[in-house]
């Protein structure tokens, strides 16, 4: 009895510091943004197969629901990934699904050439240029990660990430604890000042 106790509160903790540890990451190096012009990056993950796998087709549904409410004519969706493990590109099959399956009729860009997340950061960047909000769509390590090479390579564009919708509480929750101890492997490289959690700037009175 004591042992089975013992697993469901250590099954407990785990699903919590999976969920504190997401949002966390979702919650670091953005801040409160303001302007109109929006860019939604979405990141893709390697996809040998013919069509948008699980983990793509959930980044494009983060990455359209990411899309401030309001203002989805003037925002643009911009899906980024090579044919790393496939022959066709990972944007190309990530802004097929969203066009096709979901029905999203907003302005989509591709970025079909990074075959890492570095590459995807670099590529994107001329296509944030006049951009007043610029949120990366991931999983919450991986776009932490993005956002750090973003912020690495042009810090006044890093100046404007604001929060994507890419964590939410009790989705992927089984899955999270293992989810965050992937996301500390992947962030081994980060700086301290870049995995600190980001303080809102305060709006300017209207």
């Amino acid at each position: 009895m004591w042992l089975r106790t013992g697993m469901l509160v250590a099954g407990a903790a785990a699903l919590v510091w999976g969920e504190w540890l997401n949002r966390r990451w979702s919650r670091t190096l953005v801040r409160d943004g303001e302007g109109g012009t929006e860019a939604v990056v979405v990141l893709g993950y390697r996809n040998p197969q013919p069509a948008a796998n699980l983990i793509n087709r959930w980044r494009v549904r983060a990455g359209i629901r990411s899309v401030s409410a309001g203002k989805g004519s003037g925002a643009r969706v911009i899906f980024s990934g090579g044919a790393a493990r496939g022959h066709v590109a990972e944007a190309r099959l990530m802004a097929d699904y969203a066009t096709s399956v979901l029905g999203f009729g907003g302005t989509v860009i591709l970025e079909d050439q990074s075959m890492s997340t570095w590459e995807n950061i670099t590529n994107v960047i001329p296509l944030l240029e006049d951009a007043d909000r610029i949120k990366i769509v991931s999983q919450p390590a991986h776009a932490l990660k993005a956002r750090a090479y973003l912020r690495r390579l042009r810090p006044d564009l890093a100046g404007k990430l604001v929060r994507a919708d890419d964590y939410r509480p009790g989705e992927w929750t089984l899955a999270k604890p293992l989810l965050a101890l992937h996301g500390l492997w992947t962030l081994r490289g980060l700086e301290p000042g870049e995995r600190k959690l980001s303080r809102a700037r305060p709006r300017r009175s209207q």
